[in-house]
């Protein structure tokens, strides 16, 4: 059955990319949105993300792939170094382009939220600097009590607000039991000018027992760094926080690892720093709340297809609420089931993928380094074109 209801409001609790594309694509759907938001303002900083197979799929189902396109941040030049920053060797960017496909793109996370946001301004109302603080459901309807006292009330309400959702404590449980602490940190943040001593349009990657460092300069405005370790104690080092726990991790690096921490020293205000972390429900919806992207199924960095998963999730979502109608609770259903196995999928192979990003030892790093070492040859380029076509 298929059917647009105008009348039809939906709570979006997050304004980032899981929670804007949901308002974006609900109100195709013929739905109206009101986007309750914790942060003052929105946000415009972030780490560098790609988009591949189902991600891009997603972006361009909303209609978004001609402006992303403009901020796509292409391939580079990827150089393995030693911890002095000395060269090991290095993986040509057309290699790495040759492995995507022509269907990929990578930008940062702050310009997809830019725009998901400009297609979505005009058509959704906007709470910012606010929280939920009690969900109460009806037979007909879900209210939400908010923290400036307002009340909102509405036939759907999604949980967009990110791995440490209150929307899923408050509905599902303590997150306590959804939480998986997968006992490493990762830290990702835009650099502000572009780092000393590398190449405009590569990256230079160390990686080393139980830690990677990445370090990328593609020209001013466009350059980042990325950082990830094992945790023996993950909530300490969340208190401790970035500047602290990634400068003892990693202050005996070499390379533009140094100007990287200095900058994010100087500008701590635009860092992800979190432990990595996944969240695994046994649903994703009760009556006529839902949780979406992270909130529901966080895969982690490790998995690649963070922003991707939300961004189809919340298509596949408007999809679903078109093709049922009225009937929010075969909508609902039908929607988990169908992302299901691809999330089981991902999760899987994020918990196999840490050996990748922090190998347990010496001889998992000389491993890793002859894998990378053998995509420059042309088989071998061919086998991981195929396995990451078949990873999608």
């Amino acid at each position: 059955m298929t059917g647009t209801h105008p009348r039809r409001k939906a709570i979006v609790v997050g304004a980032g990319i899981a929670g804007l594309a949901a308002a974006l694509r609900l109100h195709r759907a013929g739905w109206r949105a009101v986007v309750i938001e914790r942060a003052p303002a929105r946000r415009s900083s972030g780490y560098m993300l790609n988009l591949i197979g189902r991600g891009y799929d997603a972006v361009e189902a909303l209609g978004l792939v001609p402006e992303l396109s403009k901020r796509d941040l292409g391939s580079f030049q990827s150089i393995l170094v030693r911890a002095d920053g000395s060269v090991k060797f290095t993986v040509p960017a057309a290699i790495v382009e040759a492995a995507h496909g022509a269907r990929a793109m990578s930008v940062f996370r702050g310009d997809l939220e830019t725009v998901l946001w400009e297609a979505v301004a005009d058509t959704a109302e906007f709470r910012f600097g606010t929280t939920v603080t009690n969900v109460s459901q009806e037979g007909n309807g879900v209210t939400a009590t908010l923290s400036d006292g307002s009340v909102e009330r509405a036939d759907l309400l999604i949980g967009a607000d990110g791995l440490h959702s209150s929307v899923r404590r408050l509905v599902f449980g303590e997150e306590s039991q959804f939480l998986v602490d997968l006992r490493h940190m990762v830290g990702a943040f835009p650099l502000s000018r572009v780092p000393r001593g590398l190449a405009e349009g590569s990256g230079t990657t160390f990686i080393g027992p139980h830690r990677t460092a990445a370090v990328i300069n593609l020209g001013p405005g466009r350059s980042s760094a990325f950082f990830t370790y094992q945790s023996a104690d993950t909530g300490a080092d969340l208190e401790r926080g970035a500047v602290a726990a990634l400068g003892e991790a990693f202050s005996d690096l070499g390379g533009g690892v140094p100007d990287a921490l200095d900058q994010l020293r100087a500008d701590p205000g635009g860092a992800y720093f979190d432990s990595v972390s996944q969240i695994q429900a046994d649903r994703w919806s009760s009556g006529r709340v839902v949780l979406l992207g992270d909130a529901a199924w966080c895969v982690t960095l490790f998995a690649g297809y963070g922003a991707g998963l939300a961004l189809s999730g919340a298509d596949k979502l408007g999809e679903a609420l078109e093709r049922h109608g009225d009937d929010l609770a075969a909508a609902l259903a039908d929607w988990e089931s169908g992302l299901r196995p691809e999330i089981r999928k991902r999760q899987a192979l994020a918990r196999r993928g840490i050996a990748q990003f922090a190998p347990p030892t010496k001889f998992h790093v000389w491993m890793g380094d002859m894998a990378m070492r053998a995509i420059a040859l042309p088989g071998v380029r061919q086998m991981v074109q195929r396995s990451i076509k078949n990873a999608r």
